[in-house]
């Protein structure tokens, strides 16, 4: 499978995360994602991200309800939880409290919200255990080879760190050294850094061997039509991005895209002649690709249109404050992102001799 693919797939269900607030669809998109790690993912280490990127999104939704607790929220309510000691702030600190009173009506709210960045995180997680950072680097046009390189190093540091941390606590639990609370805590980070510092040494020579930064010589006509067509690439998606999300600029906001994003194409095109780089064995990019893709296109298309058609099944209101409900065609469109776990065959675990 084209690493790209699963990218695409993860972003659109994190942009379908973004049109609602509906815990029961959120709840759902999170199983859907979830249940395609469980079935795809490979025994490599960068695809033990997912379980990191799932407590982090717990954090997320415990620290967004600590801080409504704490510091208040701006949505009146009636039924009042508890009352907690308020400080007195001073004038210049209007609109921010501390304490005070707590309604559930602020703490419902405070939760949607965190499900929602929590949800965009989880997303994000399954994209970093199913697509291969090396795989992915190797699919970027040669344009942005460099910029690839930062990301994906970026992207590993997460994984690698975690295998670190789970193999030096299985070592100390081997030894009968105690690996969790603080001095469990202090006693494993120092190797973890030690690590990661002799990792990036080696991929800082690994690079520099490899000839990292090396460029071809271009005419200057070729730099300035490349540069002229990115730019303009650039601004032309932002004012038709622009447009389309405004009520008069309907008209030109389409074709004003559609030209800025073939002015970047043809602008990427072109800067890709300075990278002096071959490829390997390509990923193709076939038919389960497009499948993958489109189920995750298909997924934030249709809760795009959904949140326009009927905002309040989208986004449960909480005063006065009801239970949520399930809306059924936005659920079964939430259910294509299931998708690729029958399209894609799994993946064959490595015997170890």
């Amino acid at each position: 499978m084209h690493p790209g693919a699963w990218w695409l797939w993860a972003l659109g269900l994190g942009t379908a995360a973004t049109r609602t607030t509906n815990p029961l669809l959120l709840a759902l998109l999170i199983a859907a994602s979830a249940y395609v790690v469980a079935t795809h993912r490979s025994s490599a280490p960068w695809s033990r991200s997912y379980t990191a990127f799932a407590r982090l999104a717990l954090a997320v939704i415990l620290v967004r309800v600590l801080f409504a607790v704490a510091l208040g929220s701006p949505i009146p309510g009636t039924h009042t939880l508890l009352t907690l000691p308020e400080v007195p702030l001073p004038h210049w600190a209007q609109g921010i409290r501390l304490g005070g009173r707590v309604t559930a009506e602020a703490v419902v709210f405070a939760a949607y919200d965190g499900l929602k960045l929590a949800t965009l995180l989880i997303c994000v997680g399954a994209a970093n255990a199913l697509a291969s950072p090396s795989r992915l680097l190797k699919s970027l046009p040669g344009a942005l080879y460099e910029t690839g390189v930062a990301v994906v190093v970026a992207l590993t540091f997460a994984p690698h760190l975690i295998a670190d941390v789970q193999r030096l606590r299985a070592a100390r639990r081997l030894r009968g050294r105690p690996d969790r609370g603080v001095r469990g805590l202090l006693q494993v980070g120092l190797p973890v850094l030690e690590g990661a510092l002799e990792r990036s040494v080696a991929l800082a020579a690994a690079m520099e061997a490899r000839g990292y930064g090396r460029t071809a010589d271009v005419p200057a006509p070729v730099r300035r039509t490349t540069a002229a067509l990115t730019l303009g690439g650039l601004l032309g998606v932002c004012a038709g991005t622009y447009g389309l999300l405004t009520a008069e600029g309907g008209v030109y906001g389409l074709p004003l895209l559609l030209a800025g994003v073939v002015a970047a194409l043809a602008g990427l095109r072109l800067g890709g002649r300075r990278s002096l780089r071959t490829r390997y064995r390509p990923d193709p990019w076939d038919l389960r690709a497009w499948l993958v893709t489109g189920s995750g296109v298909a997924v934030a298309a249709l809760l795009t249109l959904a949140s326009a058609h009927d905002p309040g099944a989208l986004h449960p209101g909480v005063v006065p404050l009801v239970p949520p409900t399930l809306p059924l065609w936005p659920a079964a469109a939430v259910l294509l992102a299931l998708l690729p776990a029958f399209a894609v065959p799994q993946p064959v675990p490595r015997e170890h001799s």
